[in-house]
């Protein structure tokens, strides 16, 4: 049970412990009651309404595994966890909107195609690609990208063919697009500023139709891990400040790169960082499915 996967909802984390054997995901169940009851002590809290819910004969509390998660104090302990439909089953017990919305989100998130992506990206760890794949060249940046998104989108690992605009910024025209995969291909990649230099360039000339910013953030941690030995530890990043950086950085790049810079770790072999990495770069694209909800 060493896969761990997190979802955000709300700039908080609900964690996740893969299943082999069962061959789904158990989610935690004080992630899930921090969450919708916005309680100052959730254990307690997920305590007194198990106890509430046992004794009103609730069915969702008998449907409750426990596993081991890391607890506040640095050690790994017994928690309970619930699957997809206990999840859901509990969430109903929550009035108001927030567990609404919070249904809406777990069910679009686990279903939607972004999920299905982001369970083809969890497997890359294991996969050769990871290994094998081109480091810093447009051809690896498409491998990753065929990869995560193939079966999903038509256009996976393709370079795009139209041009593109996100909030009135224009990305590399397509008559141009070649040569500038070509320049930036060649930029050096010894140091972490020159990486980060080479990144912020890739993500300003957006190769692909959609999953450009997923596809991406795996090449630069492979450019990392490769050259300086290091990775990003995206939870380090809030989504706020990773955009507001990304949107500044076609002008100046001073403040993703001092983001990314402050979030290295040498864990680079780690599968729960390979984890919630993903995780976290899988968050940074839900903003407009949270706002659907609102």
């Amino acid at each position: 049970m060493n896969k761990i996967s997190i979802r955000i909802f709300n700039d908080k984390e609900v964690r996740a412990l893969w299943d082999e054997a069962g061959s789904k995901w158990w989610f935690n169940v004080v992630d899930v009651c921090a969450v919708l009851s916005e309680s100052n002590n959730p254990t307690v809290y997920w305590r007194v309404l198990k106890n509430r819910l046992a004794k009103a004969g609730n069915q969702t509390v008998t449907k409750c595994n426990a596993f081991k998660f890391l607890a506040p104090d640095g050690k790994r302990r017994l928690m309970d966890t619930l699957d997809s439909e206990g999840i859901a089953q509990l969430a109903r017990a929550f009035p108001g909107t927030k567990a609404v919305k919070f249904l809406d989100w777990f069910t679009y998130s686990e279903n939607s195609l972004d999920g299905q992506s982001r369970k083809k990206a969890y497997s890359l760890f294991e996969s050769n690609l990871i290994n094998e794949s081109e480091v810093g060249t447009v051809k690896g940046l498409q491998q990753i990208h065929a990869y995560i998104f193939g079966g999903l989108y038509d256009f996976a690992g393709q370079i795009r063919t139209l041009n593109i605009s996100k909030g009135g910024f224009q990305f590399a025209m397509v008559r141009f697009l070649d040569e500038t995969l070509k320049t930036i291909e060649r930029m050096p990649e010894d140091t972490f500023e020159q990486i980060a230099a080479k990144y912020i360039e890739m993500n300003v000339a957006h190769p692909f139709m959609e999953g450009n910013g997923r596809a991406t953030r795996i090449w630069l941690d492979l450019m990392l891990k490769k050259n300086i030995r290091k990775c990003v530890d995206w939870s380090k990043i809030s989504k706020k400040d990773y955009f507001a950086g990304m949107i500044e950085s076609a002008e100046d790049g001073s403040k993703i790169t001092a983001l990314l810079k402050q979030a290295l770790t040498d864990k680079i072999h780690d599968r729960e960082m390979f984890m919630k990495g993903i995780d976290y770069s899988y968050y940074y694209e839900e903003e407009d499915i949270v706002s659907q909800t609102d």
